[in-house]
């Protein structure tokens, strides 16, 4: 008598097979992607490693190279005041991606929170959110963000005023500021998406086994959100320096003496048409880094899509 064993349970899946791994073997296909990372992990080094790379001091002034062109020692040409244009666009580096990805960080945080909330207990918490959410997104942003901006920054309040004593105060103000209006986009995407997941068999067989709501919303919904998150979080950092680069434009943004690219345009503007190699470079800087995380955010979500072609 020939005795049939048991098949044994199928191995557990490798980690290369995940979703996760499959989505970064597509990527890789993706040149477009992979040319924007390579700038941005670029980019990052440059910011971390500024003081051994800028040639010089980028608030040091030379009042006899006001408006010098490029030379062999100022690559870039010199500004107003005589400052080294490159030592300033290397700093200013740092400040953009720092606003980028906090702004970026905190809106992902804050957004994927409201989604899951609202999506997951739907009812009463579900309509306050989205009430709140349609508010937002109705208010005219760039206006209300002039308003916002130049009030904290003139503010007399005594927490303001002591942030205001650290030279680089205006960067968190700026960041409040963005991630306030930033996170709303993200909530939706996040709700609509929580609301195809919390009635899936495995969500309901969690709830059978008594694990609480927390639990399933952090165990079971967050992870098969990452695809969501991750895509948005990436585009959401080219949104973030281009907005930050527009508020200092204007002169609500980030205050001198604090290096960003936004605020050397805004020093340019007058002399443009004179001397076009002072407002060229700070201007090409944001072009390339705003391209590179929207090129990357793109083969992102192609990577994430199983109906795409890569």
């Amino acid at each position: 008598m020939t005795t049939t064993l048991p098949a044994s349970p199928a191995p557990r899946r490798a980690r290369s097979n995940s979703t996760l791994a499959t989505a970064m073997r597509r990527l890789r296909k993706h040149r477009a992607a992979m040319v924007s990372l390579a700038v941005i992990v670029l980019l990052i080094l440059t910011a971390i490693f500024a003081p051994l790379i800028a040639p010089y001091d980028p608030n040091a002034q030379d009042l006899a190279g006001i408006y010098a062109p490029p030379t062999a020692a100022h690559v870039m040409g010199q500004d107003s005041l005589g400052r080294d244009l490159l030592s300033r666009i290397i700093y200013g580096s740092r400040i953009s991606l720092l606003v980028g990805f906090s702004v970026s960080l905190f809106s992902i945080l804050l957004g994927t929170l409201m989604g899951v909330l609202a999506g997951f207990f739907g009812g009463r918490t579900d309509t306050v959110i989205s009430r709140f959410i349609e508010i937002m997104l109705s208010v005219p942003e760039l206006p209300l963000l002039l308003t916002l901006s130049g009030l904290l920054l003139a503010s007399d309040a005594p927490v303001l005023t002591a942030l205001r004593e650290n030279p680089n105060a205006s960067v968190f103000i700026i960041v409040g500021i963005f991630t306030f209006f930033g996170w709303m986009g993200t909530a939706r995407l996040v709700r609509g998406e929580v609301l195809k997941l919390k009635n899936l068999e495995y969500v309901d067989a969690a709830r059978a086994l008594g694990a609480s709501s927390a639990r399933v919303m952090a165990r079971h919904l967050v992870p098969n959100l990452l695809a969501i998150i991750i895509v948005n979080g990436t585009l959401a950092v080219g949104g973030a320096i281009l907005g930050e680069a527009a508020l200092s434009f204007l002169g609500f943004g980030i205050q001198p003496p604090v290096s960003t690219w936004g605020n050397m345009l805004s020093n340019a503007n007058e002399v443009v048409l004179e001397h076009p190699f002072v407002a060229f470079w700070p201007g090409f800087a944001i072009l390339i880094t705003v391209l590179a995380f929207n090129f990357l955010g793109d083969g992102l979500r192609d990577a994430f899509d199983p109906k795409s072609r890569l």
